[in-house]
This record gives structure tokens, sequence and C-alpha cells, in this order.
């Protein structure tokens, strides 16, 4: 019981914001990425620059280490695939939610990756990793590059999405389709001009338009259901849940987290908010038989949680030290 409590009280308190204005120019970028994807339950945008050029040199400052590991990481992917993170400014990143039998969520995912790349590059790789794990597939008018990717390499080296098999397709000569072969051949079906069908979600995931990362979803009765609360209660104001959307964002010693949950109406936000703090002064009490990095970590973002509604939407904030974050990138305990 106490472990499902963290997991759901996890789940919302690490989701993210950092504000400060975007061009509109930036912004104009960004809804053209995240409305080029196809319909979705979440989406999500990455500011794949500053990931690379600020957050990870700061998270891993202090253990050098561990930062060549994780360029190492983005130096393998640019070599089995051609594609050099450095290269791309951001990435949208649609999730579809199916429910293959009862208890079991899986979430499929479709990436668009806008910055520079060639296409002979991909090409190139494939050649070289040869012996059935590379091929080529023409689909209205697009090349489809397919990657078998038997052991396990992050996209992007850094965002942890698993592809038994790769697919990347070149959209515009700044964009690329990254995913299974499924999902980019639904993103070619869209054409070249955004639709916009997750209009909605958009406008949540860019309430932070200058955000490292952001995110906007639907909450549907199954998801919550396969979360197996356990606790009548609990569950009860779960359930109230349509609609949640947060940003990452960093300032010059912290990492700064905020989500927001959109509820059936006020009176289920204030619940929700009364559960919360509940689990607050809960979770404290059991800090302690957490590994010593996460309990410094949980410690931290506790203290700074601030939980406050707003209408029907509970709205969570707190700040982490960026070094307490090593460990958890790491994955030192």
């Amino acid at each position: 019981m106490t472990n499902r409590i963290f997991r759901i009280f996890g789940a919302i308190v690490l989701s993210v914001s950092f504000s400060a204005g975007a061009s509109l120019t930036a912004q104009t970028a960004q809804t053209n990425l995240l409305g080029s994807l196809p319909p979705s339950d979440a989406v999500a945008l990455v500011d794949v620059k500053r990931v690379m050029n600020e957050a990870i040199p700061k998270v891993l400052a202090s253990n050098p280490t561990k930062l060549n590991e994780v360029n190492a990481q983005l130096e393998r992917f640019k070599t089995r695939t051609g594609l050099d993170p450095h290269s791309f400014n951001r990435l949208a990143v649609g999730m579809r939610y199916t429910y293959p039998r009862a208890g079991i969520t899986k979430v499929e995912s479709v990436g668009l990756a806008e910055g520079t790349f060639n296409p002979a590059a991909l090409a190139a790789a494939g050649r070289i990793a040869a012996d059935g794990k590379y091929r080529e597939e023409n689909y209205k008018g697009k090349t489809i590059y397919l990657f078998s990717l038997e052991d396990h390499i992050r996209l992007f080296g850094v965002l942890d999405l698993r592809f038994s098999e790769l697919a990347v397709s070149p959209l515009t000569n700044t964009t690329l389709a990254l995913g299974n072969l499924e999902s980019v051949r639904a993103v070619i079906d869209l054409g070249n001009t955004p639709q916009n069908a997750n209009a909605e979600l958009i406008s949540l995931a860019l309430r932070q338009p200058n955000a490292i990362v952001s995110f906007g979803g639907n909450v549907s009765p199954a998801l919550i259901e396969n979360l197996r609360i356990g606790n009548d209660a609990i569950a009860k104001d779960v359930a109230s849940v349509k609609q949640v959307y947060g940003s990452v964002g960093m300032s010059a010693t912290d990492l700064d987290l905020f989500a927001a949950a959109r509820t059936t109406n006020a009176a289920a936000a204030r619940n929700l908010s009364e559960t919360l703090e509940g689990l607050r002064q809960l979770g404290a009490l059991f800090i302690h038989r957490l590994p010593a990095a996460k309990a410094l970590l949980a410690k931290s973002a506790l203290t700074n949680l601030k939980v406050t509604t707003s209408g029907n939407e509970l709205q969570l904030s707190t700040g982490v030290a960026q070094a307490d974050l090593a460990p958890l990138v790491t994955g030192r305990e």
C-alpha cells in the first residue's frame, strides 16, 4: 500500500516547469512541431538543445565519470543511426495508451525531431550495421530507414523509449519522424501541414513555452483503473482527474518542478489537495527507508512542495538541487 502511494505521489510530483517567455518565432515552431503529431493521448516537448548544453552538464557537473558515460551514449546513438543529438533543437513526442488486457497499460510513442541532419549519414550508418539489422522502405514518397536494435539504445542517447526496430524518416529538410514503423507511417499519412489533432493537449503543454520539458495529457478511466491504487478513498479522488500537464525547468542551481491535474470540479480538486497533503505527511515518515541519495532528493522535494488549487485544478510546484539528481540520472543508489 505504501509503495503504491509513493508511486502515485512521485508520478505527480516529478513533472516540471520553468517560467520564461519564448519568442513568437519559437512558440510558432513549437506549436507547428507538436501540431504535426498524429492523434495522441498525451504530448510532450523536449528542448533538446538545452538538455544537451545545459541540463546534462549541470546535473552531472560533480561526476565527470558519469558525464563521460552519457556522452558515450550520445556518441553511440550517433554512430548507430547517423543522427547527432547535438544537431537538433527540439523533439515533440506523441503517446497513445493501449490496454491489451486487464491491468496492463502500454504506451506507443512517436517523435518528431527538428534540427539539422544528413539523410546520407542515416543510410551509411545502417549499411555499416548490415547483417539484416538495417533496411529501407519507400512509403508515399518518403524513405523510411529501419534500424534493428538488438540491444537497448536510448533515443538521442538520453530518452528511455524502447524500440526493437527504430524507424526514421525525413519529412522535410529540418524535421524527422522517429518511432516504430506503424507510427512513422501514421505521421507521413498526415502530410507536411500541421493538423493540430491534439490542439487542447498542445495548449496545456505550452503553458510554459520556455521549459526544458513540458507535457499535456488526457487521463482515461482505464488508465486510472490500471494504477491499482488499492485504497478506495484515494482511488475515488484520483478518478476525478481528467487531464494533467506540467513542465521542467532549471534555475542557476535547482531543477524547478510543476504539475497540474484538471479534475471534474472544484470540490474534487480540493479533496485531491487534502489527500496529497496527507500523503506528504505520510511520505515524510518513510523517507528514511529509501537509499541515502533518494532520501535526500525526496526530503528536498517534500520540503519545497507547494500544493494549491485554482478552480477545478490541483497545482503542485517544488524544486530540488541539481546536484541531488545526479545519483538518479546515473543509476547510483
